[in-house]
């Protein structure tokens, strides 16, 4: 019983990271990267369909993506889309290949990314401290049911803490490393 609560607040802390990680490929940095277009719908044929199922997204150089649509009348459509969205990019159309040229950020802007990133990675402690008081609860309501000692408690209780520490190590050390790369020019 006890093991099974430990390895559900274990999985669950797990997702909050891969969450924040998730989060955190959308944050523009100084390079371009086709993880930042993953949130745009594109309008198709009367429903609403992500980027790359409509067009081939790929790197052009260190500073650009390039959008080849599959269909020539989408161009219109992906365009709109991109300026609909919050990337702050303007695409560049040449034919049937749209470009977007990453601007270098300013001090300014990284700055406010940074403190975006910090914000991201206060929500997933958050998220983690909730699983832990969900698993604190677990082991309680047993101990009432006399399921369990009070050791048992105890020791689970440890465990659940030095799990939660573990985990919130590691949102710091995500959040540390996009920070970095973040102020890196």
């Amino acid at each position: 019983m006890l093991n099974d609560i430990k390895n559900d607040a274990q999985t669950r802390m797990g997702k909050s990271i891969d969450s924040l990680k998730h989060v955190l490929t959308r944050i523009r940095t100084g390079r371009a990267s086709t993880a930042l277009l993953d949130g745009i719908k594109v309008p198709y044929y009367g429903s609403d369909m992500p980027l790359n199922q409509v067009a081939a997204v790929n790197l052009g150089d260190s500073r650009s993506i390039i959008i080849t649509p599959f269909e020539k009348s989408m161009v219109g459509p992906i365009e709109k889309a991109l300026m609909a969205s919050d990337i702050g990019i303007t695409p560049n159309t040449a034919g049937v290949v749209i470009r977007l040229n990453m601007p270098p950020l300013t001090e300014e802007r990284r700055r406010e990314l940074a403190k975006h990133v910090s914000h991201e990675g206060e929500e997933a402690k958050i998220a983690i401290r909730n699983v832990r008081r969900d698993a604190l609860q677990q082991v309680k309501d047993l101990l009432k049911e006399k399921l369990i000692t009070e050791d048992d408690e105890r020791r689970a209780d440890d465990d659940i803490q030095k799990l939660t520490d573990r985990f919130v190590k590691e949102v710091d050390s995500v959040v540390k490393a996009k920070e970095d790369e973040l102020m890196a020019v």
